[in-house]
């Protein structure tokens, strides 16, 4: 009787880093949506110099995801192709310097705002209304309540396909509202920050002031964040309420009754029927406007 013929798997063909690789990890639990399918393969880096020799070695053809806090994504159902990179422990540090702040890209937004806080340095606060990571803030010039990271940022440090490690300047990644024309391929490991000396307790209440105006506004369930975004001199929450989408359905996913520019898991919803429901709220968008939104929330992965 014939032997069946065995396959390998991707991650049996790949450079072996410091850090850890995991084969069909699920990525549902890793996002604020809690929904999606599995990476084909997930890589943590365990520095800067284990990404950039992994990246080096690895086949070209191979695709490369990078996943950050898991915020402002959505992870289709049938998974991720290639290697999913998550920049976690190694990348996480916050350190001061003078009156700048320099973070490592897995660093939350809201703890580079509460280390510049310590230190008395302002001109930061905004970052804790961005519910991400601060290598996360790249790809869409992420902004909150004033502020935005062009507005910031002196110098970031990134690694590209090939492996070799860059340090760029802001005009170098042409950054604009919600939207950045570094290379697609480039994942950002740290990033300098300029902030300025100021009253600890007036910086604390703003942030204070932030936080408590995020609770008031969006849901604090399971969503992706803004989900479209703001049209030149329009509201993008105003547009879907004006078309009747608050509280809409498809399945377990619902628009926000809060804030209709945030839709929500009620429960089990899947990755499709989160998708589905905002193809829909564009649609009826459309049908009611004129005006076709444009996601801000990252779709990425195959259909099931």
């Amino acid at each position: 009787m014939m032997a069946a013929a065995s396959t390998s798997h991707l991650i049996d063909r790949l450079p072996r880093p410091r850090g850890r690789l995991t084969a069909d990890a699920p990525l549902g639990p890793q996002t604020w949506f809690r929904a999606g399918g599995n990476a084909e393969v997930l890589f943590r880096p365990a520095d800067t110099e284990d990404l950039a020799s992994f990246l080096a070695a690895l086949p070209r053809e191979v695709p490369v995801t990078v996943l950050g806090l898991g915020s402002n994504v959505l992870v289709r159902d049938g998974g991720i192709k290639g290697v999913v990179i998550r920049l976690m422990r190694g990348f996480t540090g916050v350190s001061v310097d003078g009156h700048e702040v320099i973070a490592g890209a897995g660093a939350p937004d809201l703890n580079v705002a509460l280390t510049a806080r310590d230190h008395s340095l302002t001109g930061l606060e905004f970052l804790s209304g961005i519910p991400g990571t601060i290598g996360g803030a790249f790809p869409t010039n992420a902004g909150a309540y004033g502020g935005d990271l062009a507005q910031v940022l002196i110098s970031a440090e990134a690694v590209d396909r090939a492996g070799e490690v860059r340090t760029v300047a802001p005009a170098q990644l042409g950054l604009g509202y919600r939207h950045s024309t570094a290379p697609t391929d480039w994942i950002f490991t740290s990033a300098r920050l300029r902030a300025a000396p100021g009253d600890q307790l007036a910086i604390a209440r703003r942030i204070a002031e932030i936080d408590s105006a995020r609770s008031e506004s969006q849901p604090r369930s399971r969503t992706g964040g803004s989900t479209f975004a703001n049209p030149p001199g329009l509201k993008a929450w105003e547009l879907i309420d004006r078309a009747g989408c608050r509280g809409l359905a498809v399945g377990a996913a619902q628009v926000s009754e809060k804030h209709t520019n945030f839709l929500i898991n009620t429960g089990d919803a899947t990755a499709t029927e989160i998708e589905g429901l905002g193809e829909e709220v564009r649609h009826r968008v459309f049908e009611q406007s004129g005006i076709l939104l444009q996601w801000e929330i990252r779709r990425i992965g195959e259909p099931k």
